[in-house]
């Protein structure tokens, strides 16, 4: 999955996470969030690093970052 088209519009942390996931190889294409929503929704290892991943991605200008209406994560068009 190109990271890019899974994040065109905002996305809540939660499935922006899921996409940087599916763009590393952790779920496969075929792999549902509804399946997984667990990784994203309690305190473990992997949900907070791809969370981590999300902040860094928009420190870096890679992702632009919003907090309202919830916390979520698009592409940046620069």
């Amino acid at each position: 999955m190109d990271l890019s088209e899974g994040l065109s519009d905002w996305t809540d942390w939660g499935g922006a996470a899921f996409a940087v996931g599916r763009s590393l190889g952790i779920f496969g294409e075929s792999e549902m969030f509804s399946r997984v929503k667990g990784v994203f929704w309690t305190d473990n290892p992997l949900g907070n690093a791809l969370h981590e991943v999300l902040l860094q991605l928009a420190g870096a200008g890679v992702l632009e970052q919003r907090e309202e209406p919830d916390e979520q994560f698009r592409w940046s068009a620069g």
